[in-house]
């Protein structure tokens, strides 16, 4: 399953925060800035949505700026499908492999730190391919506006139910 993980925080003073956000084992850093309400991956030139699946590779991501939702799908889980809202000095997310995920940003857009650990398998072509949920029936079913609703995680009740009514 997915998990929220605190950090510690070394101390504020008048405008400076001091963090320790190290994960253990991370072997690899992203940074993926989101101009505006980015999509990732985009959806596919039909409108289905498009997933990133990492066979070999685990994600933990801490938002900087802006904010983001995710959108998890875990068919291994007890309720597969997940929307999870990361803000800026929040928690950080992680994401096990094998986990379909895809992420929107907020009308500003956002900035993401990701302390990935990569296995030794792991290659750009493996870990970065793109997955269109009309070709993956299991995952289109999971996803559609007639499937149960996901679960939903880090939201305030207000942004709940403005992505329910949509």
């Amino acid at each position: 399953m997915f998990e929220l993980i605190p950090y510690q925080k070394f101390r504020d003073t008048p405008s400076v925060r001091f963090f320790d956000i190290t994960i253990a084992n991370s072997n690899a850093r992203d940074l993926v800035f989101h101009e505006g309400p980015a999509v990732s991956p985009n959806n596919s030139a039909t409108g289905a949505w498009q997933f990133y699946m990492h066979p070999h590779q685990e994600d933990n991501l801490l938002a900087l700026t802006g904010g983001r939702t995710f959108y998890l799908v875990n068919f291994a889980w007890e309720t597969p499908f997940h929307m999870v809202r990361l803000a800026a000095n929040g928690e950080i997310l992680r994401i096990p492999p094998g986990t379909f995920h895809r992420s929107v940003s907020d009308p500003e857009g956002s900035l993401v730190l990701n302390q990935a650990v990569r296995s030794a398998e792991a290659t750009v072509e493996s870990e970065f391919r793109v997955y269109n949920s009309a070709d993956i029936p299991r995952l289109w079913q999971a996803t559609c506006q007639t499937a149960p609703p996901p679960q939903m995680h880090q939201f305030t009740a207000i942004e709940s139910r403005t992505l329910r009514a949509a």
